[in-house]
């Protein structure tokens, strides 16, 4: 059985740990340090972090002037605020000048469980997708977290990354090589395709599994960067297999499935069915429980992965 680790605690660790190697760090947080993680930041280096209070959008002007004096802010609290309460600051005051802070929504998506629709970010990704100059990160594993975090670190220029409340299995071993812009290949397959990111890379290999017991060979790919997505390995996807399902802890409408769509639409146009939230908000419940009701579960990936196929002319 793997190792379940949340990709916010990764990351959190993985921040304070780079601080010895990167005086240059410095991190905000928006009253949430212990859901965020960056309480270890915090316990590591306490006179480079920035308790702001519920002031979202305080905290991001203040890391843009924080970069224009050579700093790395990372600047972190919910993706609903991150995303949707900060978006103006997010977008003007960071990514119009093109400043080098790292932007980061934590509890994305329906997986925050009970805590319900109003903080089940669906949203956020394409909320900044369409910022332009923003790199957006959606890790699989604790692996890719931390590494995704070095990464972010080391890119000039601002970086949104999407981490989550549930713990998940571990994927990688340490060995990883992490790079933003690439998509890597979780298993070969040539009947049908599953791109997918974040916790629905686990859901993708059971669904795997799943066509497998009944004669199919599924691809999976995990598409941890969605902007600038690979576009050379989704395309080489859509020729080899002929059919596309995309997986995403996210609304259907501008996130991961978009990207691919928008690629394929222009360059190999074959059969896209998404798997994500449709057109409408989250509940209260479990992480389990939402993923399955929401349609999210490998058994939902599976039953899309045979629609998609039906569908290759």
């Amino acid at each position: 059985m793997a190792e379940k680790i949340a990709t916010r605690e990764a990351y959190g660790k993985a921040l304070a740990a780079l601080a010895e190697k990167y005086p240059d760090l410095v991190c905000f947080d928006a009253d949430l340090a212990g859901a965020t993680m960056t309480k270890y930041f915090k316990a590591a280096c306490p006179e480079r972090f920035f308790d702001m209070g519920i002031a979202e959008a305080d905290m991001v002007g203040v890391a843009a002037g924080m970069s224009l004096c050579g700093f790395k802010p990372f600047v972190n609290t919910f993706a609903m605020f991150a995303a949707g309460r900060a978006w103006e600051q997010v977008r003007n005051s960071v990514a119009y000048p093109h400043l080098n802070v790292k932007v980061v929504g934590s509890h994305g998506g329906l997986s925050v469980g009970e805590d319900g629709a109003t903080h089940q970010c669906n949203e956020d990704i394409a909320l900044m997708r369409t910022i332009p100059g923003m790199v957006v990160i959606n890790p699989a594993d604790a692996t890719e977290a931390a590494k995704a975090v070095e990464a972010a670190i080391e890119h000039d220029g601002p970086v949104y990354l999407r981490f989550g409340r549930m713990a998940v299995p571990v994927l990688y071993g340490n060995d990883y090589d992490f790079k933003i812009g690439r998509g890597t290949k979780m298993a070969e397959g040539n009947d049908v395709s599953i791109i997918c990111a974040g916790i629905m890379v686990e859901q993708a290999l059971g669904a795997r599994e799943i066509l497998a017991s009944e004669g199919i060979c599924a691809s999976v790919v995990n598409m941890a960067t969605i902007k600038p997505i690979d576009e050379a390995m989704v395309i080489a996807e859509a020729q080899r297999c002929g059919a596309i399902v995309t997986a995403e802890e996210h609304s259907v409408i501008g996130g991961l499935g978009a990207a691919v769509c928008e690629t394929l639409a222009r360059t190999c146009p074959v059969p896209v069915i998404r798997t994500g939230i449709k057109d409408t908000f989250g509940k209260s419940g479990t992480a389990k429980e939402l993923i399955t009701y929401f349609g999210l579960d490998a058994q939902s990936i599976a039953e899309n992965a045979k629609a998609a196929i039906a569908l290759k002319k």
